[in-house]
């Protein structure tokens, strides 16, 4: 039997979460998603503004309670005073997994010299991967194009459901002796 993928969504932004703009963010990362999975899922989505202790608290939730096997957010991996968003989320992982940060900065490099600017990281808390995105959506595709062939994988190693993807869209990576759960 197939479980259905719960996977967080979280939008970190101050002036999005008080009305100012619309977040085209996180709207981005479902649409991606969409485009990616073949398999069942359900987007659990947050909007919160730039604060620490309740990014903590929402990807705490989102895992714990919420039962997530992914949590995605966007926003505040930059280095203005209020991007907080690695900090919040270093703060909550058991494990840190430093390459997807690494690759994405590598990815979003070709395109625009300030990517090195970015801090976004990514971490493991209890069986669900943590990973930090950046604000813009153009971005974001570009960030998760690069990262998400070693997902599904990922997901699998720590005992959640099997993602399947669209392969005419991402080709994702699974050594050949592993198998559907």
């Amino acid at each position: 039997m197939t479980l259905k993928a719960r996977i967080g969504i979280v939008t970190v932004s101050d002036r999005a979460s008080q009305g100012i703009y619309e977040d085209l963010s996180g709207a981005a990362i479902i649409d991606t998603l969409s485009s990616y999975l073949t398999s069942p899922w359900e987007a659990v989505y947050r909007l919160i503004p730039d604060e620490k202790d309740e990014i903590s608290e929402t990807l705490k939730t989102l895992v714990d309670d919420e039962k997530c096997c992914m949590v995605i957010t966007t926003g505040g991996t930059g280095p203005a005073v209020r991007d907080v968003t690695p900090e919040a989320t270093e703060a909550v992982c058991d494990r840190l997994m430093p390459g997807f940060g690494e690759l994405m900065r590598m990815e979003s490099l070709k395109y625009v010299p300030t990517a090195i600017l970015s801090r976004q990281t990514a971490g493991l808390r209890g069986n669900s991967l943590l990973l930090n995105l950046p604000g813009k959506p153009k971005a974001i595709r570009q960030c998760l194009d690069a990262v998400f062939p070693a997902i599904p994988y990922c997901i699998d190693l720590m005992d959640g459901p099997y993602l399947v993807c669209d392969e005419k869209v991402i080709r994702v990576f699974r050594p050949k002796d592993s198998f559907p759960q």
